[in-house]
């Protein structure tokens, strides 16, 4: 995906409506003011006529904004969790007030995520062609964390992955020893993607893996490898969380994520390879 700078002085005058006065400079403060609804009405109008001579620059918010509703849509679930009437109400005295957030908020979390687990996900019967039903289902667990960590990941043009792409054997090499278990990063040019790198992220108990993969039309796949589940075989599972399409499955080793925008052919087409090779002892 191309990178664009952010909006400098010599780029971002523009002239007023009306009058053909100078108006001050659009800066990147302005940008994300305008993605967030903040600006005042005059100062909007002002942006929106330089944003309409700014193809680049207008495709840039628009992906701040399809980022932000990606994360409201994956978490507005637990933002709107009541919290467990066991919350005491006031804190004791000799007690930080930082205490008593981050205890909300790790309250918060583990709620969500015993609900979650509590759904179970591998409770479908898998379908004829190895598939679970056709509908999306719900995510839960890895899944659902692959998901998070993929509309986290996905839009960022500036710093996606941790390696890039270029230095994979080293990418491979840091994220095995990691994991403590032989970690691959299947080869998909043959289906139009390329490796633009990866990164370790927390799992649910432990370190997991997350490789990244993009298209010439800017297309961003997401492969989460994680040890939990492992041993436990499935189907491959297709479920989707907000805009986020996702084929999950397990194998002896690993649990296996794929996520993208990407319709369910596609996804289904690309997690057939990446199993192939995975499941390959010549790979």
């Amino acid at each position: 995906m191309k990178h664009v700078p952010p909006p400098s002085s010599s780029d971002t005058t523009a002239s007023g409506p009306a009058s053909g006065h100078p108006v001050a400079p659009i800066t990147e403060a302005d940008l994300h003011a305008w993605v967030d609804g903040q600006l005042p009405p005059a100062r909007r109008a002002q942006v929106d006529a330089w944003l309409a001579d700014q193809p680049e620059a207008r495709a840039r918010v628009e992906g701040w904004q399809r980022q932000n509703t990606l994360l409201c849509d994956l978490l507005n679930p637990v933002l709107h969790e009541p919290l467990p009437l066991r919350l005491p109400l006031r804190r004791d005295a000799s007690t930080f007030a930082w205490r008593g957030l981050a205890a909300g908020v790790a309250i918060a979390v583990a709620s969500a995520s015993m609900a979650w687990f509590a759904r179970g996900w591998m409770d479908a019967a898998p379908a004829a062609d190895g598939v679970a039903a056709s509908t999306p289902a719900p995510l839960a667990g890895f899944a659902h964390r692959a998901a998070i960590a993929h509309a986290v990941y996905s839009p960022d043009a500036r710093r996606p992955v941790e390696i890039g792409g270029d230095q994979e054997q080293a990418l491979v090499t840091w994220l095995t020893k990691r994991m403590g278990a032989e970690v691959k990063a299947p080869t998909l040019s043959t289906l139009g993607y390329s490796l633009v790198g990866g990164r370790l992220l927390p799992g649910g108990s432990g370190p997991v893996a997350q490789f990244m993969y993009g298209s010439e039309a800017g297309q961003r796949l997401t492969l989460y490898v994680t040890p939990e589940g492992a041993g436990q075989a499935s189907s491959f599972r297709f479920g989707r969380e907000g805009n986020v399409n996702q084929f999950y499955w397990v194998d002896a080793q690993f649990g296996y994520a794929l996520s993208g925008a990407a319709d369910r052919a596609e996804l289904m087409r690309v997690s057939q390879e990446v199993y192939r090779q995975l499941a390959s002892p010549t790979r």
